[in-house]
């Protein structure tokens, strides 16, 4: 009986590890396929299925991540002749997403890591009231206040600047924030606190030095999302950049200009792709172990 018992688990224990490989690889071919797609040139894209590229050598280039990279080349007629100059290319492209990324991350952990220590641990009228609204804007989509912040941007000059992103990216990322970093700093023992307080500490040096500290799973959970929402997005950045040239041209508007006029640039488009992801799966795998602690920070008491 106990053989019996043991000979199923070993099966079920087999089955489970099959279907989740199978899914595994299913979910991945289509990555495989954008990748092996990105060394080819745009003929054997054009012409072939990525399946069918091994079949020749010569369908295989780095042609692709040069243009991505480094520019494409075009010939412009001027009087004195014809003159070779480069496009928009990923590499500034990727330097803008990183300056717009990068303060719209840190300025919401900042204000909703003092917000939330203030709704954890001071008493104040309307405490309760002031963190239901803001655990309700979760439910708001930002595409309804798209245009009149918009509006507002064009009155006071904040348009097509990257302050005015960073302060959008900033409001529409506070809510989730505040909920996950109220989450965590709830559930820190209050023992803590106290004794800080015993010490002589004021509530800005127990912030500062005591809850920033510990709190540490939450902000990279945070961290996680928010960068990653953010270098992905692509409305908030064509509305409050859209008049500032290329020269502030963000990664997925920038990948959303290399399909072409007509759409036919895969071969481009997928190098793109790759390119664009690198630094999103490295803060990912970097800040991993966090990521955990922080999704259940306050789901469990004691």
């Amino acid at each position: 009986m106990i053989k019996d018992k043991e000979s199923q688990r070993v099966i079920n224990k087999f089955i489970i590890t099959a279907v989740l490989l199978f899914i595994c690889l299913m979910w991945t071919i289509p990555t495989i396929g954008i990748f092996i797609t990105s060394f080819r040139t745009a003929d054997a894209t054009n012409s072939t299925g990525w399946w069918k590229a091994f079949s020749t050598i010569k369908s295989f280039t780095l042609d692709n991540y040069n243009q991505v990279l480094f520019g494409q080349r075009y010939n412009v007629g001027n009087a004195s002749g014809t003159t070779a100059i480069r496009g928009a290319t990923m590499l500034s492209a990727f330097l803008s997403s990183i300056t717009v990324t990068v303060p719209a991350v840190i300025i919401p952990i900042f204000i909703a890591a003092a917000a939330a220590y203030g709704f954890a641990w001071l008493n104040f009228k309307g405490r309760g009231v002031l963190l239901a609204m803001i655990i309700a804007l979760l439910v708001v989509p930002l595409q309804i206040s798209l245009i009149p912040i918009l509006r507002d941007y064009n009155k006071i000059g904040l348009n097509g600047s990257y302050l005015g992103i960073w302060l959008a990216h900033a409001g529409f990322g506070l809510p989730l924030a505040t909920y996950m970093m109220f989450n965590y700093i709830s559930a820190l023992p209050r023992s803590i606190l106290e004794s800080a307080f015993m010490d002589g500490a004021s509530h800005f040096t127990t912030f500062v030095r005591l809850i920033l500290p510990l709190s540490v799973p939450a902000i990279a959970s945070f961290a996680i999302f928010q960068f990653i929402w953010v270098w992905n997005d692509m409305l908030v950045s064509l509305v409050f950049l859209s008049g500032a040239g290329q020269k502030v041209e963000v990664v997925t508007v920038r990948l959303m200009n290399m399909a072409g006029t007509r759409g036919t640039d895969w071969h481009l488009l997928t190098a793109g792709a790759f390119v664009s992801l690198l630094l999103p799966l490295c803060v990912f795998l970097g800040l991993q172990k966090f990521f955990v602690r922080g999704l259940l920070a306050g789901s469990v008491k004691g």
